[in-house]
């Protein structure tokens, strides 16, 4: 039985307050402050492609997700200038990673490599197939960086397994390490799933939600897409992921990918405010 929280009908200052993970309180703080839920998925395999758009879109986000290793030449050069584009445009940096694999192996994954994630990701995400190991690895190298996690609980892709008990477990998951876990990439609110009546009141997962689109409904590769508002307002989910929506087919078209995301941004907080006064 769901439990009947409206913590995510308060506004998104008030939510950060109640927040015992620095990352969920930076998110949610920086929401508020520039008044945006959107996060810009930049998914180019160009890095000054990457750097561009986000320079772009940086005063409309809350959030920049990446896929760093579909970078050509990667080189630390590119994390060095993603840093100083947060800096620049007060945003945080998602990095979607989603490990899956058992706790010893994620926890080097997201420490060591080429990419070190764990030192300039805020927040990372994890699918949780392994079960809770997956989740003591990660803590045990983000936690003491003031990291958080997200954990895949539903997917926005056609015929996707991410559903009924495998949702429910993790939600539970998230529960019992609470103190890492802030949320969840899903299509709908998790607060109160798998609980038992008059459980978890109060708890309070940020939802980050992919395949959202103003115009287009699906792709040839089976993703399927929302409204802004069927997403912030009638689903209840606190952060609209945007792609290819923001940045089109033409990644020259600086102008073009500028007003789209402060189009979009304006759609998401326009349900996120009729949210709030409902």
């Amino acid at each position: 039985m769901a439990s009947t929280s409206t913590a995510y009908k308060r506004s998104y200052g008030d939510r950060a307050k109640a927040q015992s993970n620095p990352a969920a309180r930076a998110l949610l703080e920086t929401m508020e402050r520039k008044k945006t839920n959107l996060c810009v998925s930049v998914d180019t395999v160009k890095p000054a492609d990457f750097l561009a758009i986000i320079d772009a879109v940086g005063p409309y986000i809350c959030l920049i997700k990446t896929h760093i290793d579909i970078l050509e030449d990667f080189e630390w050069s590119i994390i060095e200038r993603l840093e100083e584009l947060a800096k620049k445009h007060d945003f945080l940096i998602f990095e979607d990673r989603k490990f899956a694999d058992i706790g010893n192996t994620v926890a080097m994954q997201y420490a060591a490599g080429v990419y070190k994630i764990a030192s300039w990701a805020h927040i990372t995400n994890a699918h949780p197939v392994p079960g809770p190991s997956i989740v003591k690895g990660l803590s045990s190298i983000g936690f003491p960086l003031q990291r958080g996690l997200l954990l895949l609980a539903e997917m926005s892709t056609a015929g996707a397994l991410t559903k009924g008990t495998y949702t429910e477990e993790a939600v539970q998951m998230a529960r019992v390490h609470n103190d890492f876990v802030i949320g969840f990439i899903a299509q709908r609110r998790m607060n109160g799933i798998g609980a038992a009546p008059g459980e978890a009141q109060d708890e309070d997962f940020i939802i980050l939600t992919p395949g959202v689109g103003l115009e287009a409904k699906g792709d040839a590769m089976g993703q399927q897409y929302r409204t802004p508002r069927e997403v912030v307002l009638e689903s209840g989910c606190d952060v609209i992921i945007v792609g290819r929506g923001v940045y089109g087919k033409d990644l020259s078209d600086i102008d073009g990918i500028r007003a789209r995301a402060e189009r979009y941004r304006g759609e998401g907080w326009s349900a996120y405010l009729e949210r709030i006064a409902s």
